[in-house]
């Protein structure tokens, strides 16, 4: 079944190359749908085949040469550490297409759409099978340039500035991430990422590993995102279409942060134990910023941005601290993420749908009401995301804290023990912006002006509640802009104003917003479900990943 991982990345590149056929792109969602629903049975097909008795093994290998002057390979292979991450992208990415079906881009262009995801999945997928390091920074580049048209051809108003500042940033995080491979290359003489972490950094000078972990630390720090070198994020996100928003925050960040579990560790350990208390440091910073953050955010989408910058913090904890509890927490966290806030993303779409706005304030209270199912889902998704013991947000935040309190021998305990309480705090300002956002949106009582969906969305910057559309003309004015066309919406007015509105006028203002549709949760309730067995199954992703976390860093011997 070797042929399995060179299946994954070939079938999402010809889906791309087919869509050329006339007859395929008249059914460009289909198509789209129907390629990645290939792909995720392969990647069930690895799940399934894959030997779980040897986990730390690289299992499934192609290994061909690939350029012979420079003694390159084509090496692609799985283990316990890649293969949930691999699911995981070819999960999304399906989902991602499902949601498609029933929201097509608001940009037009469909056919462009599909290929530039299918093209992003080769590139995501490759990322976590190569096992040669120039082989991985390929595909690790791949993801750039789709991702790019994503935001800038199907984004939101700033969505020009936002995808530049995206490939500005990642770019130069490349750059410096290849110095860092290069540097690898000059003292160990391979770029076999299986061999390189057979030898735990034996002949590769401390020095070296310094300058490389710190170079190839701060290529991989770009992309999780690390503070401060997160700033691009929030843009990226809130600019972003939804379902470039839910690849991006559920398979993009985990390129960088699998970086440091495939690479920069285990391949570098002295310089990755000098490195470490920086690494830390700047985790915590993350966590705590990224949580304050979110209390002063009013779009709902820039909050969940923002709420990633903290819990990708947890990840890089759990890596700083060099045990096997720490490294499984933030293997852990790492898919635990990828569901939960690629479920918050595709609830904050659909919020904006509706309503015309991503504004928690313009959003109004009330949500539970009037989209019963939408606020149900949203709630259960922002208290999986606040680490509720029994759902899959608990155990990575939990085992990275763990690994914080007692680190690797070599790192000064005190010092992670403040990292610890530094990310208890962080833990605490998570549950209160969350809180904070679902007491805004999900709970109390809906304004009575509250800004309609789709076409009476205002057009100008927000006002309070109030007149005119607490008149009638106000009324009569925005239903006369919206036509007969418009979107469903709440009652925007009430007493005397409905009153002097006639029949017709009385049923287009008061007519309900539409609730989930059925695309929406074939898409959303997969997630659900994953949430909820990892929650309280915890052992279906530790049991894979412990046995390779410990081969990776040196306690344990890969059969």
């Amino acid at each position: 079944m070797s042929w399995l991982p060179i299946a994954l990345v070939a079938v999402p590149l010809l889906g791309a190359a087919v869509f050329a056929v006339p007859a395929v792109r008249g059914r460009a969602v289909a198509w789209g749908i129907a390629v990645s629903a290939v792909v995720l049975v392969l990647a069930v097909a690895l799940a399934a085949v894959f030997d779980y008795a040897r986990p730390a093994g690289m299992q499934l290998q192609i290994d061909r040469t690939w350029i012979p002057g420079l003694g390159l390979r084509f090496h692609l292979g799985v283990d316990g550490v890649s293969l949930p991450l691999v699911v995981l992208t070819a999960l999304l990415t399906f989902l991602c297409f499902v949601h498609l079906a029933g929201h097509p881009p608001a940009g037009g262009r469909s056919g462009a759409l599909v290929v530039t995801l299918l093209v992003l999945e080769v590139g995501m997928i490759g990322t976590f099978l190569a096992l040669d390091l120039l082989l991985f920074f390929v595909f690790f580049e791949v993801v750039l340039v789709p991702m790019y048209f994503v935001i800038a051809l199907w984004g939101g108003a700033g969505r020009r500035a936002a995808a530049v500042k995206f490939i500005l940033y990642t770019l130069l995080g490349s750059a410096v991430l290849l110095i860092g491979l290069l540097v690898v290359w000059t003292q160990a003489g391979t770029l076999d990422m299986v061999a390189l972490a057979g030898r735990h950094g034996s002949g590769i000078a401390r020095s070296a590993q310094i300058l490389a972990f710190l170079a190839i630390g701060l290529g991989l720090a770009v992309k999780t995102p690390m503070w401060p070198l997160h700033t691009w994020l929030p843009d990226a996100h809130t600019e972003a279409p939804t379902v470039g928003s839910v690849l991006l925050a559920g398979v993009l960040l985990k390129m960088g942060s699998y970086g440091f579990a495939r690479i920069a560790i285990p391949v570098l350990p002295e310089g990755a134990a000098a490195l470490a208390p920086w690494l830390g440091a700047f985790a915590v910073v993350g966590i705590v910023y990224g949580s304050l953050a979110c209390l002063a955010q009013r779009d709902l989408k820039r909050m969940i941005a923002y709420s990633s910058v903290g819990h990708m913090g947890f990840v890089l904890l759990g890596f700083a601290s060099l045990t096997p509890v720490g490294m499984n927490g933030a293997l852990f966290a790492n898919v635990a993420h990828g569901l939960i806030t690629g479920l918050l993303f595709f609830l904050a779409g659909a919020a904006k749908e509706r309503y015309g706005t991503a504004d928690m304030i313009r959003l109004g209270g009330g949500m539970l009401r009037r989209l019963p199912y939408v606020g149900s889902l949203l709630t259960f998704a922002c208290v999986a995301s606040l680490g509720l013991p029994g759902l899959a947000g608990f155990w990575g935040e939990m085992l990275a804290l763990l690994g914080a309190f007692r680190p690797a021998a070599g790192l000064s305990r005190p010092l992670f023990l403040g990292f610890m309480a530094a990310g208890g705090l962080g833990t605490v300002l998570t549950a209160a912006y969350f809180l904070v956002m679902l007491s805004r949106v999900t709970h109390g009582r809906a304004v009575e002006t509250i800004p309609p969906a789709g076409p009476l969305a205002p057009r100008g910057p927000y006002e309070p509640p109030g007149p005119p559309l607490a008149t009638a003309e106000g009324v009569r004015e925005v239903l006369s802009e919206a036509g007969e066309g418009a979107a469903p919406v709440e009652p925007v007015a009430t007493g005397a104003a409905v009153v002097a509105l006639d029949a017709a006028e009385v049923g287009r203002a008061r007519r309900p917003f539409g609730d989930v549709t059925a695309h929406e949760l074939a898409a959303w309730l997969p997630l659900v479900a994953l949430i909820v067995l990892f929650g309280l199954w915890p052992k279906a992703l530790l049991a894979v990943t412990t046995p390779a976390v410990q081969s990776l860093l040196g306690s344990g011997v890969a059969p």
